[in-house]
């Protein structure tokens, strides 16, 4: 699909390029968009090399699991099936961690791991019904918008453009990525437990059919009513 919308954008370009006579402008732009990428990509490549190996090296001082035991009583009330059957604990909170640290290679396996163990805790609902639970894509959502301590990527970003403090957006990434994971927490949890309230307290409507007759005897004609 990114590859027709960017064969798509291309081929407008070049026709308004062919339309406003531009065409010599719009090569030299590609050249030297193409030749700053490369140097984009390699002072990327250092800056993302230098975080991953800190966040290496934090994990394995311990500071994975220092703050797994700090979010796991949080992450108990937002996933309470999983702790309530203990299945799939480990699993959410290492990758969440990961998530927060910044450690995105590591937080995809962990994450699958986690969604297999949650499918089993729901696997009613997802071999009858073939959906996803409610914890299954509270994890999701989750994933995609979790607070992030350690922006790696940004952080090398900003290294790898030249920026004299890349650190300086630290604070303003961690409000904004609280208030993104709480919001998406409560977007998944509302609906769920709005339909819950509903189901418990909605019942359906009585029959209303007129009761059956029953077979009697008339005197006199002796015919069945």
């Amino acid at each position: 699909m990114l590859g027709k919308i960017f064969g798509v954008l291309c081929l407008i370009s070049l026709v308004c390029a062919s339309i406003t006579g531009k065409l010599e402008a719009l090569g030299g732009a590609a050249a030297q968009g193409a030749a700053s990428a490369v140097t984009v990509s390699l002072g990327l490549l250092g800056a993302m090399a230098l975080w991953n190996g800190i966040m290496r090296v934090l994990d394995a001082a311990g500071a994975t699991r220092a703050l797994a035991a700090v979010t796991a009583p949080i992450l108990r009330f937002v996933f309470p099936d999983a702790y309530r059957k203990n299945r799939g604990i480990s699993e959410i909170t290492a990758a969440v961690t990961a998530n927060m640290l910044g450690l995105g290679n590591a937080a995809t396996p962990l994450s699958i791991a986690a969604m297999k163990a949650l499918a089993e805790n729901g696997r009613d609902e997802v071999a009858v019904r073939g959906r996803a639970t409610d914890e299954m894509v509270t994890f999701v959502v989750l994933s995609t918008a979790s607070l992030d301590l350690v922006p790696t990527t940004l952080l090398a970003l900003r290294t790898a453009a030249g920026s004299a403090n890349p650190g300086e957006i630290l604070v303003p990434v961690w409000i904004c990525s609280s208030l993104c994971a709480l919001s998406a927490v409560l977007l998944a949890k509302i609906p769920s437990a709005v339909g819950r309230w509903l189901g418990r307290t909605i019942k359906p409507p009585a029959d209303s059919s007129p009761p059956k007759m029953g077979w009697r005897k008339r005197r006199g004609d002796g015919m069945l009513s």
